[in-house]
């Protein structure tokens, strides 16, 4: 029970097979009680009752800094404490750096980085008072090799953002106590790859994966886990590739 007696606060979590709810699923497994933030609060609830009666779903736009602030306000009512935020909430658009219009950019840029920003200020209090605290940011593989199977280039720009933000915040808060770490996963089998990924595609993917197969949501939230518990008490500003071996760097 690596998180026994730990919040645990994850955004973008509803979707039945994406990479938030595998890491809820996980950390429940570990003693967390989770506290599950998406943009439909009835699908967060749902979510959250999956997980078991204790667990809390809230409705959340990460790019609306008021309705994070309240989030963060709700979860210390409810459960006391916020020990650990997984920013995972993100969108992605396979477009080419030609297509991509101001409104694309807004909204790609304001759910991965502004939202990664503003749910951290919204919590960082709270985890400075109490002196301790794991935040973990989700990037991508994409913002390491310049681009990957789905996101365009403003998606690569977005998660690169993602992490010397998060770089930047470790430094930061570790005086305080504050733990701020990444995770770039490569090609993992999600609701966004589902029926999109041609096995002719899949392919030419596994070829250049030494580990020879596509990543599972669970080998993301396996990760998650060990960033989040005192395992990782000593880790900060550091990226954890997730990806197969597919980007060795």
């Amino acid at each position: 029970m690596l998180l026994h007696g730990k919040v645990c606060v994850i955004t973008g979590a509803s979707s039945a097979r994406g990479l938030g709810k595998a890491t809820a699923a996980a950390m429940a497994d570990h003693g967390a009680r989770i506290v599950i933030l998406d943009l439909n609060g009835e699908e967060a609830a749902a979510a959250a009752a999956d997980l078991g009666p204790d667990h809390l779903g809230l409705a959340c736009n990460v790019t609306d800094r008021d309705q994070c602030e309240s989030a963060a306000a709700r979860v210390l009512e409810v459960c006391g404490r916020i020990d650990v935020l997984f920013n995972n909430a993100g969108i992605t658009q396979p477009l080419k750096v030609m297509d991509i219009s101001p409104a694309d950019y807004d909204a790609v840029l304001d759910v991965s980085l502004r939202g990664t920003l503003q749910m951290s200020q919204a919590v960082i209090p709270a985890m400075r008072a109490q002196r301790s605290g794991s935040i973990i940011c989700m990037s991508s593989v994409s913002a390491q090799r310049g681009g990957g199977i789905f996101g365009g280039p403003h998606y690569s720009a977005a998660k690169a953002g993602v992490l010397g933000l998060a770089r930047a915040m470790a430094r930061e808060l570790a005086p305080d106590g504050i733990r701020v770490n990444s995770v770039t996963p490569g090609m993992i089998q999600t609701d966004i790859t589902g029926g999109k990924l041609t096995d002719a595609m899949k392919a030419q993917i596994l070829e250049g994966v030494p580990l020879g197969r596509l990543g599972d949501a669970s080998d993301v939230a396996g990760v998650c886990v060990f960033l989040a518990s005192d395992l990782a008490a000593y880790v900060t500003g550091a990226t954890i590739d997730i990806n197969g071996g597919s980007h060795i760097h």
